[in-house]
């Protein structure tokens, strides 16, 4: 089985978003439908829909996070709860080693101009930053989903 990392960078430098990348890096270990994960994500990246919101990778954690929690608890309120507590301690978590988990302060640029996304793609920042924000999002998941 591949590893998660290598599967979400692999998927990001395919042409998905982060989040569809984030949910990705997890469809065997979690198995459930990819196409049907892909498509649902689809409009997650560049923070929500390019609003440059709560940043793809985050998102993508979270939807991982409610379909863990969905094959471990039974009850709706029990999966939500727990899927809550862990879907804030990853948000301390990521805030904690950027700074925020929103797109637009991560990035510092705007991804609906063309000066924005020239920026970006003239300062690496997809590699560079994005695909940090990537790994750094299966870090944690994994450490949430093991401890």
């Amino acid at each position: 089985m591949e590893i998660p990392i290598d599967k979400a960078i692999s998927a990001f430098r395919s042409d998905y978003n982060c989040a569809q990348s984030v949910l990705a890096a997890f469809s065997d270990q979690l198995n459930f439908d990819h196409q049907l994960a892909m498509c649902i994500s689809s409009g997650f990246g560049g923070g929500m829909g390019r609003l440059q919101k709560t940043c793809g990778a985050v998102t993508g954690a979270f939807m991982v996070l409610g379909i863990y929690n969905c094959e471990k608890h039974h009850s709706n309120q029990e999966r939500k709860e727990h899927t809550y507590a862990m879907i804030q301690e990853f948000n301390r978590r990521f805030q904690e080693r950027h700074g925020s988990c929103d797109c637009s302060t991560l990035l510092n640029c705007s991804l609906n101009t063309e000066e924005g996304k020239a920026f970006a793609r003239d300062n690496n920042l997809f590699e560079l930053r994005c695909e940090t924000f990537i790994r750094d999002a299966i870090i944690i998941l994994e450490d949430l989903m093991t401890g």
